[in-house]
C-alpha cells in the first residue's frame, strides 16, 4: 500500500505522509511478528532490543504529520489543531526514547504484560512501569483523535472529510497491530488497513471528479496546486499583479431572441470550451461566466512575471477560436461576432462569502477597465489598455500594438487612451457590439 500511494501520487506531500505511515507499520509488524515477538516469549532481552520501537515510533509520528497534511488544506484562519497534533508526535518520540534507555523494562513490563505472558513470573506486572511506555502511546493517540475530531466540526469539504474519518476509525486496530500479541496483531493491522485504504480510494475517487470539474474553469496548474496543497493556499486573500481579459459576442442578443434556447446553449456550450481551451494554454483562471461575457485572470491564484503577455496572446488566442465559432453558428442577418479587452494592474483576489456560499472574485480597478474595454470593442477588435501596452514593451508582441483612440469610460473620470492588437491580416466587420 506505501508503494501504491507513491506510485498514484510522489508529488503530494499528503501522500508521501501516508507512504511513510504504512510503510513503517509494516515494518512494525514484520519486526515484531518474525524477530521481536519470538525472542520475547524465550525472555531473551538484547541490550539493542529497544530499537524495535522505533518502527512504531516513527510510524506514529509520520501517521500525525500525515493528519496534519490533511487538516492544512481545509480552509480556515488558523489551524488550532497543528499544536495538538506536534504534542501528540512528541508523547510518542517519549515511548521511543524510553525504549532505548530502557529496553529490558519495556519487554517485561509492557510487551510481555501486553501478552499475557503466564512464564515470566520473574518480573510480575508494574502498574508504574508499565505507563512509562503505555501512557505516552495512548495519550498520544487521544490528543490526535481529540485533533480529527475538532478539524471534523470545522466541516471539511467531503474528500477531505473523508480521510478524517478514516483516520479516526483506523488509527486504533493500526497503532494496536504494531503492540498486540502476535495471534491479534495481524487482525488489528488488516482491519485498519482496509479502512484507510476505503477512505483514500473514495478521497482519490472524489480528487478525480473535482479535478475534472475545476479543470473546466481553471489552469490545470491551479488543479494541482488544489489538489496538492488544498483550497486553502489556492484561494487565500490577497493583493496580486496580473492582468485581466474579458470577452464577449457581439449580436448575441438578437442571435438568441430569434433562435431557439436548445441552439442558444449549445453555441455557448462550443463558445465556453473554446475559451476554456484557451486559457488554459496560458495559464488563465475563469473567474466569470456570465451570458456570453467571459472574465478571465492571469497571475492568479498562480503568478505569472510575464503575464500581460500571456494576456495579450490569450485575447489573439480568444478571438481566433471564438471566431472559429461564430462563424460557423452565424446565418444570415443573425451575425456572432466576438469583442475583447485587456487591462492590468494591482487586483485583490480570493474567496468570499459564507459557509454556505463561497465565491472566487478579483476587485480592482483593472479588472473594471478590461470589463468597459471589451463592452466598446467591435466585432474582432482586441482593446488593450496604456498600463499593459507598456508592460510588454520588451517581448516582440509590442510591435503590434497600435493606437486605437481615446474613450470615456463609464465609471473612470478621465478620458482613456486605449490601444488594439492587429495583425496585418486583421479587419474588423462591421457588426454591431450590442
Amino acid at each position: 500500500m506505501a508503494l501504491a500511494f507513491v506510485l498514484a501520487d510522489a508529488a503530494s506531500p499528503i501522500s508521501r505522509a501516508m507512504a511513510a505511515t504504512l510503510a513503517l507499520i509494516g515494518t512494525a509488524v514484520a519486526v515484531n511478528v518474525l524477530i521481536a515477538a519470538p525472542m520475547h516469549a524465550r525472555h531473551e532481552v538484547p541490550p539493542w532490543d529497544g530499537l524495535f520501537a522505533l518502527p512504531e515510533t516513527f510510524a506514529c509520528v509520520f501517521a500525525f504529520e500525515w493528519l496534519l497534511r490533511v487538516l492544512r488544506t481545509i480552509p480556515s484562519e488558523r489551524l488550532t489543531e497543528e499544536k495538538w497534533l506536534r504534542a501528540a508526535q512528541g508523547l510518542v518520540i517519549v515511548y521511543g526514547l524510553a525504549s532505548l534507555a530502557a529496553p529490558e523494562l519495556r519487554s517485561h513490563q509492557f510487551i510481555n504484560v501486553l501478552r499475557h505472558d503466564p512464564q515470566d513470573l520473574a518480573h510480575p506486572p508494574k502498574i508504574g512501569a508499565f505507563l512509562v511506555f503505555a501512557g505516552p502511546l495512548a495519550a498520544a493517540l487521544l490528543v490526535a483523535t481529540w485533533a480529527g475530531i475538532k478539524a471534523y466540526r470545522r466541516h471539511p469539504e467531503r474528500a477531505e472529510a473523508r480521510r478524517v474519518i478514516a483516520f479516526l476509525v483506523g488509527a486504533p486496530f493500526l497503532a494496536a497491530s504494531m503492540i498486540l500479541p502476535v495471534h491479534a496483531a495481524p487482525f488489528a493491522a488488516a482491519a485498519g488497513l482496509i479502512v484507510f485504504l476505503i477512505g483514500a480510494v473514495r478521497f482519490h475517487v472524489a480528487q478525480g471528479r473535482r479535478a475534472e470539474f475545476l479543470s473546466r474553469f481553471l489552469a490545470p496548474q491551479v488543479v494541482e496546486m488544489v489538489a496538492h496543497h488544498g483550497l486553502e493556499r489556492a484561494t487565500a486573500v490577497r493583493s496580486l499583479d496580473l492582468s485581466v481579459v474579458v470577452c464577449d459576442l457581439r449580436g448575441f442578443t438578437a442571435y438568441s431572441v430569434a433562435t431557439s434556447p436548445t441552439q442558444v446553449i449549445d453555441i455557448l456550450r462550443e463558445y465556453y470550451d473554446a475559451v476554456g481551451a484557451a486559457a488554459a494554454r496560458y495559464g488563465a483562471t475563469i473567474k466569470d461566466q456570465a451570458g456570453d461575457g467571459v472574465l478571465m485572470l492571469i497571475g492568479a491564484p498562480l503568478a505569472f512575471s510575464d503575464h500581460a503577455v500571456r494576456a495579450v496572446h490569450l485575447a489573439e488566442d480568444v478571438r481566433h477560436s471564438a471566431r472559429e465559432v461564430t462563424s460557423r453558428r452565424s446565418d444570415g442577418d443573425l451575425r456572432l461576432g466576438i469583442g475583447v479587452g485587456v487591462a492590468s494592474g494591482s487586483v485583490s483576489v480570493g474567496v468570499i462569502g459564507a459557509k454556505s456560499r463561497m465565491e472566487y472574485t478579483a476587485v480592482g480597478p483593472a479588472v473594471n477597465l478590461a470589463a468597459r474595454l471589451c463592452g466598446e470593442a467591435a466585432d474582432g477588435e482586441i482593446l488593450i489598455a496604456s498600463e499593459t501596452r507598456e508592460r510588454v514593451r520588451a517581448d516582440p508582441v509590442f510591435e503590434s500594438i497600435v493606437a486605437a483612440r481615446d474613450l470615456a469610460l463609464k465609471g473612470i473620470g478621465n478620458a482613456v487612451t486605449t490601444y488594439t492588437f492587429a495583425r496585418q491580416s486583421d479587419r474588423p466587420s462591421t457588426t454591431s457590439k450590442e
